[in-house]
Parts: C-alpha cells; structure tokens; sequence
C-alpha cells in the first residue's frame, strides 16, 4: 500500500469557523475511511497579532513547530504551505484570496465565495493565470450524504426532478442578538444579511440537485425572481429573501424545473432530534427526497416513493470516537465527544484535487460557483441591495 501524502496547510483566519476546521482537518482520516492523503497545519496567521495566532495553535491542537504570524502578508510568503485556508468574512475573501493566488499559493475560501459573481470570476482568472488550484469551501456538498442524494437523483430513482423546496435560515431576534448592528450578519461593511451567509445553503440545495445533476454539455443558468425584505436598523442587509428560480431543461429531460430557495435571519424551518420536519424537499414523479435540517450540516435524509416505500438513512459524522477526549462544534454548540463536525470532507477534496493536479473541486467547479453568485447578485439587484464600493470592487489591493 502506498504512503499516503500529507499536505501542509496554512491557516488565515483564526475565528470561530478557523478553530472548527482545523480541529478537524487533524482528525486521523483513516477514522472516515480515506488513505491517500494527510492533512498537518504548518502556519496560521492573525490580523491583530501574533499571539492570538499562537494560541490558536494550541487550541487547535496543531502540530508545536507551527509557525505563528501576526499578518497575511507573512503567511503567504511561507514556503511550506500547500494550501492556504481563508476563513474571514465573505467581504474579505477577495482581498484575502487575491493576496495568497498572487503569492503563488493554492487557495480554499470558505463560503460565501465572495461578495459579487466579478470577484470570483477575477479569482478563478488568477488562479488559471498562476496554474493554482482554488476551491469554494461549500463543505455540505462533500458530505457522503449529498453524493448520496446527488446518486439517488442521477439513478433516476425518483424520476426527472421537477421541484426542490430549499430553505435554510435561523429564527432569532436580530434587534437583540446584533444590537449595536457591527456584527457579520447585518453589517453592511461585512456584507452582511440572510443571503450571503445563509441563503448560499439554500441555493447549494437547489444547485446540487436540480443544476449539478445535469449533464455539463446541455445543462443551463435558471432565471431567477427575488422578493429581499431589508434589515430595518440599518436598511443595507437582507433580513428574509425569497427566491423563485426555474431551470430549462429538454423534454426528454423532463422539461423546466422548479426551485423556492428560502432564508431569514428571524423566522426558520425549525427542527428537533426526531427530525419530522425536513427543510429541504427534492420532488420527481415517483417519489420525493426529504433532507432535514440544519440544511448545512444534515445527517438525516428520508426517501418517499409513490408505491409507499420509506427508506430512512441516518449519517452520523465520523471522527476518533468516544474515549479520545476528541471535541469539536461550531457556535458554542458541542457535537459529542469523538464526533467530527464534517469539514474534514472538503479538506480531502482539496488535498485530492493537488495530489492528483487538478485545479477546482469535483462537485463544485468554478464556474458553477460563479453562476452561483451571479444568481445572488441577479437576486440583490432586484431587492436593491448594494454593499460599499470598498467590498464591491475587483481593485487589489484595496484597504479594508
């Protein structure tokens, strides 16, 4: 058996969704069944100082000669990383993964790619011009439960797709929880509001399913109506977006199809342990695929078919199992012990994708990230929601 190839990451960013992700990209990946590659953390670099990266370090539990770095521009110029991690509010990650393609650096950005469809097109421009691999860290579309998902669709088991319910949103008291109005979700110097932080689920839903599923040749962009109600406080995010969008299709393929992709910042599909209410819906004419919530980090999926058949699967996260001591979560919120959060899977697809030379992920390429955005921003234009020019822009650099 060959040895497998360890892959050195970099880590930009040292927030909460930081600590998540590299806490699991150190989980053994024999504990999920994966043998070819390893993943080590060899830097990780803070904005505000040097010392908040070296705790990090230790938080995460990364290997002690990891180097600490009290900026980007340092990070980017260290020639043992691989991969470089981007963590940071969407309305940096232009600069941020700018800053590291033109360093020479491959590239995974977490979601929302960027703040408008100009900014990844630049990027994806970038990394082609540098040879560089550049993935969006949509990690719920690495989930042995999505392939599932995308497998039972693409079988045609339930039929050609004709409709897909998605909605992913949290119900909350904005005016309470973000009062002095600077936090990521409704600061509109974050770009904040439902849509870019959490409507990208529903729309990974509704693209993973009824877009991605399609063969490459034939498959086309949907058109799109938007209803944005804004954030009253500050009138420049979204508080609850709705989106209709419909997508041609041949007749042979079962002609147009249909998506509602939902999201709120104050009123959600709410869900419990028993899971009754699923949060997404993908419907065909024999039976219909029911995903239920958190639409990002699902583990239970249902198949109803028309003849009466019910086939429930539960996918629980892998990880070192109980007795390791091992604990990960995300938002004050703790997964029990052993239990990994699920962000190690899209860590694998990006160290396969170097290993083997490739230059985008498998299940999300770039330009689908980019029609992806483009869909947002088709979707903002017709709200009327416009972000600063300073997180708009394609210049680099720009001061944030």
């Amino acid at each position: 058996m060959s040895t497998p190839k360890t892959i050195r990451w970099g880590i930009l960013a040292t927030g909460g969704i930081a600590q998540t992700f590299t806490k699991d990209l150190l989980v053994d990946p024999t504990t999920r069944g994966v043998k070819h590659i390893k993943h080590t953390v060899v830097a990780a670099a803070s904005s505000s100082s040097k010392s908040r990266a070296e705790q990090f370090l230790k938080d995460t539990g990364s290997p002690s000669d990891a180097k600490a770095y009290g900026s980007y521009e340092e990070l980017v110029k260290d020639g043992n990383i691989d991969v470089i991690y981007i963590a940071t509010p969407h309305s940096h990650h232009y600069q941020n993964a700018m800053l590291c393609l033109d360093a020479g650096k491959n590239v995974l950005c977490e979601k929302a790619f960027t703040v408008n469809a100009a900014q990844t097109r630049a990027l994806a421009d970038k990394a082609k011009e540098k040879n560089l691999f550049l993935m969006e860290a949509v990690w719920t579309r690495y989930f042995p439960l999505s392939i599932y998902v995308r497998g039972l669709i693409t079988s045609g088991r339930i039929g050609p797709v004709g409709r897909v319910f998605a909605d992913n949103s949290i119900a909350m008291n904005p005016e309470e929880s973000f009062s002095d109005g600077k936090h990521r979700m409704v600061n509109p110097d974050l770009a904040g509001g439902a849509l870019l932080d959490l409507g990208i689920y529903s729309l990974t839903w509704v693209f993973q399913t009824l877009y991605h599923t399609q063969p490459k040749d034939t498959r086309q962009p949907p058109k799109v109506v938007a209803a944005l109600k804004s954030y009253g406080p500050t009138q420049a995010a979204d508080e609850t977006t709705t989106m209709v969008l419909s997508f041609p299709r041949s007749a042979e393929a079962g002609g147009e199809a249909h998506a509602i992709a939902t999201t709120s910042l104050r009123v959600a599909t709410l869900y419990h342990e028993d899971g009754e209410v699923p949060g997404i819906r993908i419907q065909g004419p024999k039976g219909e695929i029911q995903v239920f919530p958190p639409a990002f980090r699902p583990t239970h999926t249902r198949l109803v078919m028309k003849d009466g058949t019910i086939e429930d699967k539960h996918w629980p996260q892998p990880g070192p199992g109980k007795g390791s001591n091992f604990k990960n979560g995300f938002g004050g919120a703790q997964n029990p012990e052993g239990e990994g959060h699920g962000m190690f899977w899209e860590a694998d697809e990006a160290a396969t994708a170097i290993v083997e030379g490739r230059k985008e992920g498998k299940y999300e390429g770039l330009a689908e990230s980019i029609l992806i955005m483009e869909v947002m921003d088709e979707v903002r234009k017709q709200g009327g929601l416009v972000y600063p020019e300073k997180i708009e822009t394609t210049k680099y650099p720009t001061q944030l």
